[in-house]
């Protein structure tokens, strides 16, 4: 168990690494990959933002969830309390990525 949390948590892609590798793959300069990413970010952002939810097909599906107010107990200050309702934004993987993980 310990060996997968490592794999699942100890190694990961960042922001630069991920523009370098798209430079590659599509033959663009890497400022041209970063106005790209942060064009894709952004516009996930406000879509979301909105309610509504981005379906890229194959990969998966960006959608907002609204969590309600719940009771909850905090044993650091061994009281109740109450969690506000908010909107959480989640990520459904979809069949060919999930193929392509496992």
């Amino acid at each position: 168990m310990e060996k997968i949390k490592k794999i699942i948590w100890g190694v990961y892609m960042n922001k630069s690494e991920l523009i370098n590798e798209i430079s590659k793959k599509c033959m663009l300069t890497k400022k041209e990959c970063e106005n790209c990413l942060n064009a894709i970010t952004t516009l996930v952002s406000k879509t979301l933002e909105r309610g509504e939810a981005i379906n890229i097909s194959g990969f998966g599906k960006f959608m907002v969830k609204y969590k309600t107010q719940r009771n909850n107990y905090n044993p650091k200050i061994k009281k109740n309390v109450i969690i506000p309702a908010h909107k959480v934004p989640i990520f459904k993987a979809g069949k060919n990525f999930k193929e392509a993980i496992f």
